[in-house]
């Protein structure tokens, strides 16, 4: 199967990071005051919980950090392991973020079925559908590279460290994308969680959807790409 460049494959992954912000939008205004990917942030939220006796937020907590987990479990076992020689986009990479495609797609039509306005427990399976979604992704970008599109703590402490010693390191441009696209993503999830109910799968789904599809397509984006190379898993 032919492949895309480097390039290509940072610019979809800026793509996949608008959903990763549009759904973590979604979850803490709607679900409980919570993240569905940042770990570090729902570990202090479940130890202030704690700290606190607040027993719904040490319980949204806890499960966005069950489900974000068993995402990651269930989407490494399907991505595999990342590997030396392997091509720009493996396939189960694809294949991974077809199913969180798949599970999402599940959560919007219970985001949608309960008005915007989920409450007991349907808030909670929306929850963990949103934080094994973004397990998921977690996963499959893994399988693509030592990347992330869900946490990008590392990734600006890299920026920054980089303008300190005056040093541009030649991944910039995918790491700037990514925060750039988080953040708006996260604004228009926002504005769709609290304006209008019924656009939020559109801006948490459109970004996947086109990552999905431009990956099924590579052979006819990107013919005879000097980054065809046989996948070995």
């Amino acid at each position: 199967m032919n492949q895309p460049s480097a390039a290509g494959r940072d610019a979809i992954l800026v793509v996949l990071a608008l959903t990763s912000g549009a759904v973590d939008a979604v979850t803490f205004l709607r679900l409980g005051n919570v993240f569905s990917s940042v770990l570090t942030g729902n570990l202090v939220l479940l130890g202030v919980a704690l700290g606190q006796r607040h027993a719904s937020l040490a319980l949204n907590g806890g499960l966005a950090l069950v489900a974000f987990s068993a995402g990651i479990l269930a989407g490494s076992a399907v991505a595999g392991a990342l590997s030396e020689g392997q091509p720009a986009w493996p396939r189960r990479a694809t294949l991974t973020l077809a199913i969180e495609l798949a599970v999402l797609a599940g959560f919007s039509a219970g985001w949608l079925a309960a008005g915007g306005q989920p409450a007991g427990a349907v808030r909670l399976v929306l929850l963990g559908l949103a934080a094994a979604a973004m397990g998921l992704q977690t996963a499959a970008v893994h399988r693509v590279g030592r990347m992330s599109t869900t946490y990008l703590t590392s990734t600006l402490g890299g920026i920054l460290e980089a303008l300190a010693v005056r040093r541009r390191p030649p991944d910039w441009q995918r790491s700037v994308g990514l925060i750039v696209a988080l953040i708006i993503g996260a604004g228009l999830g926002a504005l769709a969680a609290e304006l209008l109910f019924a656009v939020v799968p559109v801006v948490i789904l459109l970004p996947l959807a086109t990552v999905v599809a431009l990956a099924l397509g590579w052979r006819t984006l990107w013919p005879g790409s000097p980054h065809d190379r046989p996948e070995g898993g």
